[in-house]
């Protein structure tokens, strides 16, 4: 579990791990990012509780580097990735060892079930769980068992993954997509298991969801540049939003100053017909149920969806044009702490 500025989460991340009902040893190793808040605090009370907690540093503080770290520190033949921002179902361990057992897969998932205990947080989960959020995936919105092009967070076999090489450390987004690529490159399976769940939180605030999404979509974007075909068509959608709202906003500046009319400007209005119907999309799913979410979750609803696609979409093509350039998540990080 890589951590990083998490004291909100953590203990409910880790404790959730502890309870798994297993037949053998287990460890819990957390790969400590350098925290601003009372993250290492609570990493170090947890760890004197419980001899199964194991803690590593990660000075780097990046993803791919911590789950590196801990995978080589792991003493056993199975690795479960767990996110601190999440919390695992009883029961998963035991059903993903099993689905490894009966399928022979390499690495196994579930579903991401996104949850939130405010309005705000509530709303990106609507956005999370539905297919007009992030789409595609059938970690997000469930599907059928089989394989899979990716598995959200996993559980996978140590012999392949020393065998493809680990995590790609120069990868800071996206990390896990292309470790699945190069497992099923090497002709091992990757797989789907909707009877799987892992109940994940998603940021609290707008600015931190847009730096998330932002950051997100800018590391796509150089994935896009270094496997080109091999990303899903699903991944150019944001970016196509974003260029269809930058067409609009010249289109209308061109109408309103009268520099086009006539048939061009009937023409030129055809940009907005897509727009249109985006915003129909959003306001159907964000009010459209007639029962269940209050007011100010479906009014946070109207700004997350679009805030998610065109913040990715305005990273994508920046990656896609000049490489993600080191880019970092900065969505977990407060304003003031310094990068390492």
């Amino acid at each position: 579990m890589p951590v990083l500025n998490e004291q909100a989460y953590l203990e409910h991340a880790v404790r959730s791990v502890l309870v798994q009902d297993l037949d053998g040893p287990a460890e819990v190793i957390l790969a400590l990012g350098p925290s601003t808040d009372d993250t290492d605090a609570i990493a170090r009370r947890l760890a004197e509780q419980d001899p199964r907690v194991r803690l590593i540093a990660n000075p780097a503080a990046d993803i791919p580097i911590g789950l590196n770290l801990a995978i080589r520190a792991a003493r056993h033949a199975t690795i479960v990735r767990v996110d601190a921002h999440s919390e695992l179902e009883p029961g998963y361990t035991r059903r993903a060892l099993a689905t490894l057992a009966r399928v022979r897969a390499a690495n196994v998932g579930g579903v991401m079930r996104a949850d939130g205990r405010t309005p705000f947080q509530r709303a990106v989960a609507r956005a999370y769980n539905s297919p007009i959020g992030l789409g595609g995936g059938s970690y997000h919105s469930g599907g059928e068992e089989g394989p899979a092009e990716s598995a959200y967070l996993g559980v996978m076999r140590r012999a392949v993954l020393d065998e493809v090489g680990l995590f790609d450390e120069t990868i800071r987004r996206g990390e896990d997509w292309e470790l699945n690529l190069r497992i099923r490159r090497a002709g091992y399976r990757v797989w789907f298991d909707p009877a799987l769940a892992v109940t994940y939180w998603p940021r609290e605030r707008w600015s931190r969801l847009a730096r998330q999404f932002r950051s997100t979509g800018t590391w796509r974007g150089e994935l896009v540049r270094r496997y080109g075909r091999r990303n899903s068509l699903r991944f150019f959608a944001p970016p196509a939003l974003v260029v269809l709202v930058l067409l609009a906003i010249a289109v209308g500046a061109l109408l309103v100053t009268g520099a086009i009319g006539g048939a061009a400007a009937l023409a030129a209005s055809v940009v907005f017909v897509p727009l249109a119907a985006y915003a129909v999309l959003v306001a159907g799913s964000a009010l459209g149920t007639a029962a269940g979410p209050g007011l100010r979750e479906r009014m946070w609803t109207l700004v997350v969806i679009p805030t998610m696609h065109l913040a990715w979409g305005s990273g994508f093509l920046l990656g896609a044009a000049r490489g993600a350039r080191e880019d970092v998540d900065t969505s977990r990080l407060d304003r003031n702490t310094p990068l390492p």
